[in-house]
């Protein structure tokens, strides 16, 4: 669910409540606007690694797994997010994160953990610099803080934000320093400036929070902080720029975004936020300009992601119906619902084309939705591998916008110790799939296929994947 802060799990948790005692009613799928056809080759049970049943497509296959370990394996410190760098992966959890050698990526290791607790604790790498977005109150930013709810009962200095860690040396990293933000960070994108030296991060974050003294209201914007990568701690907030023309209405169970996609290449990003997809001009980094702002009101609850395709010809836009808490992937819920948007851009400005949602329906307590994913760089083709919670994993194609289709899964049994579980994060990384499991840590997964082989020969020096870059 990329899931909320405090006050907004409690809306959310509403939302989630109605949702289930009053299911939308069955509507049948537009023609050409979601896929129901199954992957292109027949299900296969194999074994993995930690002695757990999957079910996957004939293409694809599970290389390995590594669970998650102490202290990061407690029943709320949940895997979240995903970056890469060189031999290393990068994995959020919301008691710290984890790096990975993934040097021989069917047998990787440990190389150390850091204990650092928060919700969210989305992660990305730039040089030696790593950050972690906190979207929980705090007693201070330190890995010390405790919770501290909506205000600062203990006496200490409410605070949420940006923390950042110095990762020089991989198995000992440091942490640097950190910047508060609005509504802290529910998620963050790095945007590379003009100069080299300079490098700015668009946070993401819900609110208001009236309650709250970190989350004031009005907060229909976004946040720019500016990171000056040789003294990383004086980096600070720089712009507030509010980035909706039209307002975010009150039909809007809460304002801001809930992520951003960075094509800096194109001096272009996509913002998935609560209730709207606004495409923006970020040739002026702390100014960008907004050239289209749009809704889906019968289809999208929660603009939660956005991904180009290579040419940025074409933005997906994903809906977390119910905030990832929910069993959405299922005869009763429509296809359009908690499901992918294709949007093509022509002559600048976005129209909406087809649906795709991963098609295998899950049982009645799997919670499943769209959720994280990335392209699989194969020139010529716009190609997708995608996390959907206890979903599993789902590798579709959409070149042909009106008519996407899954060519490939992965798939595992439903988790019953807790309702949130499954693929927080799919991506595609220099040969393999790698998945970042809420509960049962990081997945190796290969496809095998002759419309993604072509992808084997791609290698990538990193990869934050809300920070596009051509292939």
């Amino acid at each position: 669910m990329k899931v909320t802060r405090l006050g907004a799990v409690v809306t959310m948790m509403l939302v989630v409540s109605a949702c289930a005692s009053a299911p939308p009613p069955v509507q049948p799928p537009r023609a050409a606007s979601s896929s129901s056809a199954p992957a292109s080759a027949p299900a296969a049970s194999t074994q993995g690694s930690g002695g757990d049943e999957v079910t996957t497509s004939a293409n694809v296959r599970l290389v390995a797994n590594v669970p998650r370990e102490a202290p990061l394996n407690g029943s709320t410190t949940w895997n979240s997010d995903l970056a890469f760098q060189g031999d290393y992966a990068f994995v959020g959890n919301f008691g710290g994160f984890t790096i990975y050698d993934i040097s021989d990526p069917t047998k990787p290791k440990t190389v150390s953990k850091v204990a650092c607790e928060s919700q969210q604790n989305d992660v990305s790498v730039h040089g030696n610099l790593l950050f972690l977005s906190v979207d929980e109150v705090r007693s201070d930013p330190t890995c010390a803080s405790k919770p501290a709810g909506l205000g600062s009962s203990d006496g200490g200095t409410p605070w949420e934000g940006i923390r950042i860690f110095d990762i020089t040396d991989k198995t000992a990293p440091k942490y640097v320093s950190s910047v508060a933000t609005d509504c802290g960070s529910h998620t963050h994108t790095m945007v590379p400036g003009k100069d080299p030296d300079t490098l700015y991060i668009y946070v993401s974050s819900p609110g208001p929070e009236p309650s709250s003294k970190t989350c004031p209201a009005p907060h229909e914007l976004i946040q720019i902080v500016e990171v000056p990568v040789k003294n990383p701690k004086q980096a600070k907030v720089v712009a507030s720029p509010n980035i909706f023309p039209e307002g975010q209405g009150s039909d809007s169970f809460m304002a801001g975004c809930h992520d951003i996609t960075a094509y800096p290449e194109k001096n272009l990003a996509a913002a998935a936020c609560f209730g709207d997809g606004v495409l923006l001009d970020i040739t002026d980094r702390v100014k960008p300009k907004v050239l289209q702002q749009i809704k889906d009101k019968e289809n999208f609850q929660i603009w939660h992601s956005a991904t180009f395709n290579n040419d940025a010809t074409k933005v997906v836009f994903g809906d977390e119906l119910g905030g990832g808490g929910m069993a959405t992937c299922d005869s009763r819920t429509p296809r359009t619902k908690g499901a992918n948007a294709i949007y093509d851009i022509v002559n600048g400005k976005l129209e909406r084309r087809g649906y795709f949602k991963m098609p295998r329906e899950q049982a009645p307590k799997e919670n499943c939705v769209a959720h994280n994913g990335s392209l699989i760089p194969v020139k010529g083709k716009d190609i997708m591998v995608q996390g959907w919670y206890q979903g599993g994993v789902s590798i579709w194609e959409f070149t042909d916008s009106n008519a996407p289709k899954e060519i490939g899964f992965l798939d595992r049994p439903a988790e019953h110790s807790q309702m949130i579980a499954g693929s927080w994060s799919a991506y595609y990384y220099n040969g393999y799939i790698y998945s970042s499991d809420i509960l049962r840590g990081l997945d190796v997964i290969a496809i095998d296929d002759p419309l993604t082989d072509p992808a084997k020969s791609v290698k990538m020096a990193d990869f934050n994947v809300q920070t596009q870059k051509t292939y």
